[in-house]
């Protein structure tokens, strides 16, 4: 339990400030403009459903893949840490999403957006799908397994919640209040994404050093 925790916390961390449900839903609400609260409920169980089933099934499929391309964990970690210290600079400067729609796109889309762009890549990117194959990788028991599985469904669960309550929560939180809270979990994002870059490039290091003492 002493280590669960932790790593439950951990994982609900990252996963929620990867998936970004606050910043999802000015998008959300312009792509949606003109639907009314059913159609907006259907698109938003179908997105969260998507989201979870996709990142599940890279989550568990991460390590057959490093082996299949030939891919070390150490050096995909350091590109996770890129990847993940970019989204939380962008978000510690309250910018809302990195998909950035025209008003013939968002028409475009207004027949199934709950699959793109909603879901791929709004609400499973390409950061919390590192972060899930990085986390699966620490989780060295069955319990921590399920326990990084409940955090993700918790984290959906969650994101259809506030999606849902969108309309309502934009007029509570404000403007203000969601660029502050961007701020701070884009600040936490940026902490995560430097201990991850160094716990893939640190063994790398060690191994150069000792491969140059033994020459």
């Amino acid at each position: 339990m002493e280590t669960i925790i932790p790593f439950a916390l951990l994982c609900f961390t990252s996963f929620f400030t990867l998936t970004n449900p606050l910043g999802t839903m000015p998008v959300f609400l312009t792509m949606t403009n003109g639907m009314n609260e059913t159609q907006r409920r259907h698109i938003v169980k179908r997105a969260t459903i998507i989201s979870f089933v996709v990142l599940i099934a890279f989550t568990f499929c991460g390590q057959f893949l490093f082996k299949f391309f030939g891919i070390s964990t150490n050096g995909f970690r350091i590109a996770a840490g890129i990847i993940i210290l970019k989204i939380g600079y962008d978000m510690l400067q309250a910018r809302y999403s990195n998909t950035r729609l025209k008003d013939e796109e968002i028409k475009a889309y207004a027949d199934d957006i709950s699959i793109t762009p909603l879901s791929i890549p709004m609400l499973c990117g390409p950061g919390a799908i590192a972060n899930g194959i990085i986390l699966m990788d620490d989780a060295s028991t069955w319990e921590l397994k399920m326990a990084l599985v409940g955090v993700i469904a918790l984290v959906y669960l969650l994101t259809y919640l506030i999606l849902r309550l969108s309309t309502k929560l934009v007029n509570v939180i404000g403007e203000t209040g969601n660029n502050v809270m961007m701020r701070l979990m884009g600040l936490i994002l940026m902490v995560i994404a430097v201990e991850c870059f160094v716990g893939g490039l640190k063994p790398i290091l060690v191994d150069i050093i000792h491969s140059g003492r033994l020459l």
